[in-house]
C-alpha cells in the first residue's frame, strides 16, 4: 500500500512541476501517467518505459496495479480531461504510430513523449531538477512542434476562391470534403458554405451571421448536420449529413433536423441530404433512408438519387 501511494504521490507532484493545470493534477491524471510509464508499484522510475496504449487498457492498467476501478463510462472523461490535456502540453504523443488516423477513431492510442521519458526516469535522482528546467525552458518549442505536426496532418477544404479551412483527418472529413468540393458545385452552384462538423471539434466551420440573416436560430446543443450549404439562387439551406459510421437521414434524424431549423421568421427551405463514399456503404442503408430526401455518392458525383415522391431535388413544406 505505501509503494502505491509512494508512487501516486510522486506522479502528482510531477504533474505540478511539469506545469500542469490543477484540473490534472488528481489522482486519475497521476494514474494515467503511471500508466503511460509502466510503472507499478515498486517499480523504480529509472525503468520507466513507453508502452503504446489506447483509454481501455491504460483504465486496465491502473485497475490491476492500483486497485483503481474506473466504470466504462468514464472513458471519455479519462480522454478529455487528462489525455487531450496531456498531448496538449507535450507529455504523450497521440497516435505516434500512424499520426493521420482520425482523432475520434477508436484505434486512437497514446505514448508518453521521447524527451519526458527521459526526464522522469531520473526522478528522485540528483540529476532531476537541472533536468526539469531544461525541459521547462524547451517546453513551449515541444508544444510548438507537435501541434505544427497536427496540423500537417489535417484535410484542407476549398470553401470558395481563395479560402480555406482544415478538418481532422479521418475518412469522414474525406467525405465532407467531397460533399463541399463536388456535390455543392454540381447541385448547388454558387452556394455558399454556412456549416462544417469536424470529428476534433463539433463546430468545425460556422458562419453564425449568415445563418441568423436566414432568420434561423440554431440551439448550440442541437445535432448539427455534417454540413450546411446556403444556396441563395434558390433560397435553399441543404443540410447534409455525411455517412461513414452513422446512419443517414432516416425518419427520426428528418424530424430532428426539422425541428432545430424550424422558426417561424426562416424563408430559406430545407433540403435533406445524406452522402456516402460509395454504393456499398449505402447499400447497407437503403431500407432506412426518409422519403423526400436526396442521396448522394462520392464515386458517383455527377449522380443524384431521389427518395422524394412529386418532385426532384427540392424543399418540401412541413405537414
Amino acid at each position: 500500500m505505501r509503494r502505491k501511494k509512494d508512487h501516486l504521490g510522486a506522479a502528482r507532484q510531477i504533474l505540478i512541476s511539469l506545469g500542469m493545470p490543477r484540473a490534472q493534477q488528481n489522482e486519475r491524471s497521476a494514474l494515467c501517467l503511471l500508466a503511460l510509464l509502466n510503472l507499478p508499484p515498486g517499480k523504480p522510475w529509472a525503468e520507466a518505459e513507453a508502452p503504446l496504449l489506447s483509454i481501455t487498457p491504460i483504465m486496465e492498467w491502473v485497475r490491476t496495479h492500483y486497485g483503481k476501478k474506473y466504470a466504462p463510462n468514464t472513458r471519455e472523461t479519462v480522454r478529455r480531461q487528462t489525455m487531450h490535456q496531456f498531448c496538449a502540453a507535450g507529455i504523450a504523443v497521440c497516435n505516434p504510430d500512424k499520426p493521420d488516423r482520425p482523432v475520434n477513431s477508436p484505434k486512437t492510442v497514446y505514448r508518453i513523449e521521447p524527451t519526458v521519458l527521459a526526464l522522469l526516469r531520473t526522478f528522485g535522482t540528483r540529476t532531476w531538477h537541472d533536468a526539469l528546467t531544461g525541459w521547462l525552458a524547451e517546453r513551449e518549442t515541444l508544444v510548438a512542434r507537435y501541434a505544427m505536426e497536427r496540423e500537417q496532418n489535417r484535410i484542407p477544404v476549398e470553401i470558395g476562391p481563395g479560402k480555406t479551412i482544415t478538418l481532422s483527418p479521418g475518412d469522414h472529413s474525406e467525405l465532407i470534403r467531397a460533399v463541399i468540393e463536388d456535390f455543392a458545385p454540381r447541385f448547388a452552384p454558387g452556394s455558399v458554405l454556412v456549416y462544417a462538423g469536424d470529428t476534433g471539434d463539433k463546430w468545425g466551420y460556422f458562419d453564425a451571421p449568415l445563418l441568423a440573416e436566414l432568420g434561423v436560430d440554431v440551439d448550440s446543443h442541437g445535432k448539427m448536420p455534417d454540413v450546411v450549404l446556403h444556396h441563395a439562387a434558390r433560397n435553399w439551406l441543404l443540410l447534409v449529413e455525411s455517412v461513414t459510421s452513422h446512419g443517414p437521414v432516416d425518419a427520426k434524424r428528418h424530424a430532428e433536423l426539422a425541428e432545430l431549423f424550424a422558426n417561424a421568421n426562416a424563408t430559406a427551405g430545407l433540403v435533406y441530404v445524406t452522402a456516402f463514399p460509395n454504393r456499398a456503404a449505402m447499400s447497407r442503408y437503403l431500407g432506412e433512408i426518409a422519403w423526400e430526401t436526396e442521396v448522394w455518392v462520392a464515386d458517383a458525383p455527377s449522380h443524384l438519387i431521389h427518395f422524394d415522391g412529386e418532385r426532384f431535388m427540392g424543399p418540401y413544406d412541413a405537414g
